[in-house]
Formats: C-alpha cells, structure tokens, sequence
C-alpha cells in the first residue's frame, strides 16, 4: 500500500490556485510545481523534496494540485477518471510521433536485410516478458527455442508464452480491425487458454465481484474492481473509446492507448489474464493508429524490469483522486525506454553483421557460417550443438548439419562428443589463424 496524501479543502486549493497564478513572487513555486509535474511526483515523493524556503510539504501539494485541478480533462465520467496533460507528456508524444510513427522511418530505421528477424525476436521477448509478469517460470532460452521451432508447450509457463506469442500475431493480422465485444472476448481466450484454474472462464467475463487485485507479498488487498453488472456498460465505452476517431476532445492517441491499458486493468472484466489482455489492447491500438514501430518494441520487458513501480503508478492513482497522470508519465518512461532499447539493439545487430562481413572474406563460407564464426569469436568458450544453429536461423536439421561440417573441414570448428549420441562444437585449431587473417586483409584493403 502508499500512504495517502493530505486532504485538501476546497478554500485550500482556491488559495492555492490564486497564489500560484495571481502573485507576481511566486514564479519560484511555479517553477517548482512545473518541474513535479514533469516527473508527475506523487505525495509521497513532494514530502521528502528540498522545497523553496517557508514552504511547507502540504503547502506545495496544494500548489501541486491546484496546477492539476485547472487543467484536468475528464476520460472516464462514470469512474472519475482524469488527467492533467503537462508539458514533459506533450514533449515525449512529439518525440514518438517522430520515431515511432509515419512512413519514412520503415525504410530507414529498420534494415530491409533482417526485418523478419529483428520482429520475430521482438515478438517473442514481449510475449516472454509480459508472460513471466503473470508467473511464467520457463527461461527466455527455453521459450525462444518452443517459439521458433514450433514446438507444442509442455506446460502452463511455456502455454502462457505460446498464448501470448499468437495473440500478438493475431492482432498484427488484424490491426485495423474496429474493436468490438466478440474480439476482446477473442483475445482473452486466445491469451488464456488452457492456463486458467477453470478453463472455461476463457473468453468469458467474470460472473461475480469476488474478483480482487492482492498485493503479491502481503495478500492485502489493494484494487476492488466494479461490480459485474457495469461490465456490459463498460466493454460498450470501451470500444467507442478504442474505435473513436473524432473526439469530441483531442487526446493525443498514445496517451488513449495508455488509457485504454488503464481501463481494462481497472475495470478487471476477467476472472484472470487482465493484466496481459491489457497490455495486449494497448500493442493493438498502437499499430491501428499508425505507430508501427510498436510491432518491434518489448514494452512488457521493460515494465517486467519495474514491476513494482507499474504497480505503484496504479496505486497512485486510485489514491489521489482517480489522477491518470501517474500511470501516463510511467508508460511513457516505458515507451521511450523501450525505444531506446530497440536502437541499442539495432546497432548491436548492424555491428555483428559487419563483423560478419568481414569474416566472409575467409572465402568459401556462406552468410550464416560467418555468423557462426563470428558468435565464436565473441564467446570462445561456447560449445554449439545442431539444434542451437537451427534454432537460431530459423533451418532445418539437415542445412544447420551442412553449414557446421563445412566449418569443421575448415578446421574452423572442432567436434566433441557430449554423451554418447549428442555431438558439440567448438573451436578448431585453425580458427584464430583463419578468423585473424580475415580481418588483417580487412585491415590491409582499408589502408589501401
């Protein structure tokens, strides 16, 4: 749980409001306020900041709100639910809007040569991540193999993970399909089945309000989500949200789409699986709105890595007021974390390719045996079997044979016997002169 921050009267946030905007010394507090806002700081957070002198905590959450109450756009009438749009939130969609989105970023951004690759590896990191969020145990190695080799899961883990992975395939298969109650029933059955205590609440909304969010250490409760008989109420608001396209109010679509993340989170129609359905619906209205770059992010992974700090945001905003802002500025963090995880992981790629270039220059090895070369020469002490070369290029057992025995006739490569019938591979006696002399030819051609 968090603490709950002060109350405050109306005649408080009056005087509040008319201090900070009327007064002409108060440009210091308004700076202040402008710089919490950006952060969209929580009680708990004001508290413990160093404050412009004789300005109490409380005082500065008055302030605060006030700043918020002036601006506040109402989402969700029924709940409550609303939003301050501050400057930081409008800064960070102009940024998205700028990579995330449009036509001329596709053939740029992205390599034409390993698209299929780089989006096959995002896919799966998302369905991983957001799975092992609900309690999937199985490793990414693991899980990569069964994705890649279309291998039936051998349990629930690995069945939320396979789940996951086809839900997001089907909703990049229908992207700019409107939203309607039969998809979102479809969805949550294509992201639950076979793993639910009962399997046929699968594609089904839940059909009583013993439903909680518990904290997962203390059991203590801290969401009770709206009674089941405004559900129906609910899944109709949700798709005239979802399937708006002109709003009576602008709202930036990305911030719609974190929304929308909310709403199904808060509202918790399903027995289980919300969370993922959540964060499903977001991925959707995302690439339905034009952000294709979203198909090749892991946002899950990075909200994976801050699970507490997600479940906060949800707190925070229960807590002061049904204030959206607190669960905007976090996914916008996670957007642009994710964004600059995409980039990193890019140039990793386009490196390792040039690299691979390189070793080509070895003569009589194909692109895929200079990639191997080039995984060895990173990791010396690998050991590789058949399956690892399959699963990694996505060939069959035969053409991964073929590509190590070229190696080993190469004296690149080296066999080893890890049991009786399984074979590994390792390092010839030949690689370093082989691998060496391909780069210092590299090297001689660039002098030249």
């Amino acid at each position: 749980m968090i603490e709950n921050p002060p109350a405050i009267s109306e005649k408080e946030l009056l005087d509040a409001y008319f201090q900070l905007y009327a007064r002409r010394d108060s440009s210091v507090v308004l700076s202040q306020v402008e710089k919490l806002n950006d952060e969209y700081a929580y009680w708990s957070e004001v508290k413990y900041k160093v404050l412009p002198p004789g300005i109490t905590p409380k005082q500065m959450w008055c302030y605060l709100k006030a700043s918020r109450v002036s601006g506040y756009i109402s989402v969700w009438p029924k709940y409550g639910l609303k939003m301050k749009l501050t400057n930081q939130m409008q800064r960070m969609c102009h940024k998205f809007d700028m990579n995330l989105g449009g036509s001329w970023g596709k053939s740029t951004l992205i390599p034409e040569e390993g698209k299929e690759q780089y989006l096959l590896s995002s896919l799966m990191e998302e369905a991983i991540s957001s799975s092992q969020m609900e309690g999937a145990s199985t490793t990414r190695k693991v899980a990569k193999e069964m994705l890649r080799k279309k291998v039936s899961p051998r349990d629930k883990s690995q069945r939320m993970i396979f789940n996951n992975y086809r839900t997001i395939r089907f909703i990049v298969e229908n992207k700019q399909t409107p939203l309607t109650e039969e998809l979102l029933l479809k969805v949550h059955r294509l992201m639950t089945e076979n793993t639910l205590e009962h399997p046929d609440h699968a594609g089904c909304f839940r059909q009583s309000d013993d439903v909680v969010v518990e904290d997962g250490i203390t059991h203590e409760v801290v969401h009770t989500p709206p009674c089941k008989e405004d559900i129906p109420e609910f899944v109709a608001s949700l798709c005239d949200f979802f399937n708006e396209e002109k709003p009576e109010v602008f709202i930036h679509p990305i911030i719609r789409g974190i929304i929308i993340h909310f709403m199904v989170a808060y509202m918790h129609p399903f027995v289980d699986g919300n969370g993922r359905t959540a964060r499903a619906l977001f991925y959707w209205y995302m690439l339905r709105q034009g952000y294709w770059l979203t198909e090749y992010l892991s946002i899950s992974r990075i909200i994976s890595r801050s699970k507490k700090t997600y479940e906060k945001a949800y707190l925070c905003v229960e807590a002061d007021e049904m204030d959206l802002g607190y669960f905007i500025v976090y996914n916008l963090r996670v957007l642009d974390l994710a964004f600059g995880g995409l980039q990193e992981y890019i140039n990793r790629k386009l490196s390792q390719k040039r690299q691979a270039q390189v070793l080509l220059r070895i003569g009589g090895i194909n692109e895929r045996q200079s990639e191997i070369v080039r995984m060895y020469q990173e990791m010396p002490s690998v050991v590789f079997t058949v399956k690892d070369v399959q699963a990694k290029f996505g060939i069959t057992p035969t053409t991964a044979k073929s590509d190590i025995v070229g190696l080993l006739q190469r004296g690149i490569l080296a066999e080893i016997s890890l049991n009786k019938v399984k074979k590994g591979y390792i390092k010839g006696e030949k690689f370093d002169e082989v691998v060496n002399g391909s780069f210092a030819e590299s090297n001689n051609r660039l002098i030249e």
